[in-house]
């Protein structure tokens, strides 16, 4: 084209964009775009506006980040190859990716060959630098989608099917899946301690599984409760995690039964038949001592009341004062087996049962004996015949002596009569004439003197 032929073109254009700002402006831009949009701007190229800011070169690089926001934010947070690629904060985005070449151009120059993985988020580590590009970025994705967490490509290859969760690095490394790191334990709900600390990690997590296992004690050790959940499902009450047989149970503290005297010498199966520990367990004396009562339990159940856990021969201490039968007088001084020919200690309590053999009186006064004596002894006796009976000793009565009126061939439970006539027929003068009442006439001061009342 002759200089001539460009001026004018130009002279014309001048004049157009003179007359018609915008329409000359458009058109001017189509007549020197240097080339096509690549396919994946194709859409934007009708307006100019859309990636170039008319005489402002380096407006260029914030339009192309309002597009791609996911590159601005990278550079923004200097994450991802472009946050992480020094060049790029430092070159325009045209610099590296230019355009108006074609639907079929490729934008961006890249080398799979000579890219370095550590301008990424992901930098490749042992075993990761022998693997293929295409099994972490797949044809159809961008590179900046490819997957970074270890389950999203190990997923198949997991024999723990998620149950410890998604961070394999917690125990594997890159080198090799079998080259696992050493578990810390202790930042788990259940640290490892004593014996604990050698048990093979299989023989709590079976079959591979890690989570939402059991954190008791009978969550493991239940085939192993000897005692047959009897003491509940607490183990840590009575035994350690050193080992089952080292038992740290304090029956003085742990319970409401102090083991006192020989009860501390006794084997636990000896009240605990058959591994019954539970809080039923009999706590009285008779309930494990029953076979023991040689009183056949006539004495009672509280054994506690004379023997002590001493001994059942040790420090016996009985006081018969709180029977029915207090020891007063010279009882007090009488060998037990006196009156309590067994072990069962019962005997009876009036005084003939054991004093037949010594009444004078051969039963004709009756079997209380208490009536006129008292146990400080047989001599020490007293009885009042006008407080004690229906018929008062008044006048000669009063010095007759007891068998006068009261003979031994007298059966002692018939009653003995109290009329006159019944002592003194043979001493009635009268022959019975003025019939049996005596006291008409005579007084009990004197058979003479008689006188008519």
């Amino acid at each position: 084209m002759s200089r001539f032929l460009t001026l004018l073109i130009v002279t014309i254009f001048l004049g157009l964009s003179s007359a018609l700002p915008i329409a000359a402006q458009s058109l001017f831009e189509r007549l020197v775009m240097p080339g096509d949009l690549i396919e994946g701007h194709a859409d934007l190229q009708k307006e100019c506006d859309n990636c170039h800011t008319s005489f402002s070169k380096g407006a260029q690089v914030q339009l192309c980040l309002d597009c791609h926001k996911e590159v601005a934010k990278d550079i923004t947070e200097k994450t991802g190859f472009h946050g992480l690629t020094t060049e790029t904060q430092a070159s325009e985005c045209n610099h590296c990716h230019t355009d108006h070449k074609g639907r079929d151009a490729k934008v961006a120059a890249f080398d799979a060959e000579t890219f370095s993985h550590e301008t990424t988020d992901f930098k490749l580590n042992g075993s990761h630098q022998n693997v293929p590009c295409a099994d972490c970025h797949k044809e159809s994705k961008k590179y900046r989608d490819a997957p970074k967490n270890c389950i999203d490509c190990h997923k198949e290859n997991e024999p723990h099917e998620g149950s410890l969760g998604k961070d394999c690095a917690t125990c594997h490394r890159e080198t090799d899946w079998t080259d696992t790191l050493e578990f810390d334990h202790s930042k788990t709900k259940f640290p490892l301690e004593k014996a604990h600390n050698d048990v093979k990690c299989n023989a709590c997590h079976v079959g591979e599984v890690y989570v939402e296992l059991p954190l008791t004690c009978i969550g493991c050790h239940r085939i192993q409760d000897v005692h047959e959940n009897r003491f509940g499902e607490k183990c840590e009450k009575c035994h350690a995690p050193d080992k089952w047989t080292e038992v740290r149970f304090d029956h003085d503290k742990d319970t409401d039964f102090t083991l006192l005297g020989k009860h501390q010498k006794v084997d636990c199966s000896a009240c605990h038949k058959v591994n019954v520990y539970q809080h039923d367990t009999v706590s009285s004396c008779i309930g494990c001592h029953q076979q023991d009562d040689v009183h056949e339990a006539k004495m009672g159940t509280d054994c506690k009341t004379c023997h002590s856990s001493d001994g059942w021969l040790e420090n016996v201490a009985f006081d018969h004062d709180i029977t029915s039968f207090p020891l007063i007088g010279l009882h007090v001084i009488v060998p037990c087996e006196e009156c309590h020919s067994d072990s069962t200690f019962q005997s009876p309590k009036d005084c003939q049962s054991c004093h037949k053999d010594s009444d004078i009186h051969k039963g004709s006064l009756g079997p209380n004996c208490a009536s006129c004596h008292n146990p400080n002894g047989w001599e020490f006796w007293m009885f009042n015949h006008n407080h004690q009976t229906e018929f008062p000793l008044v006048g000669k009565h009063d010095g007759v002596k007891c068998n006068a009126c009261h003979k031994p061939s007298r059966n002692a439970d018939s009653k003995i009569p109290t009329a006159c006539v019944a002592c003194h027929r043979d001493d009635d003068k009268h022959r019975g004439k003025f019939g049996t009442k005596c006291s008409i006439c005579h007084s009990t001061s004197s058979f003479k003197g008689a006188k008519l009342r």
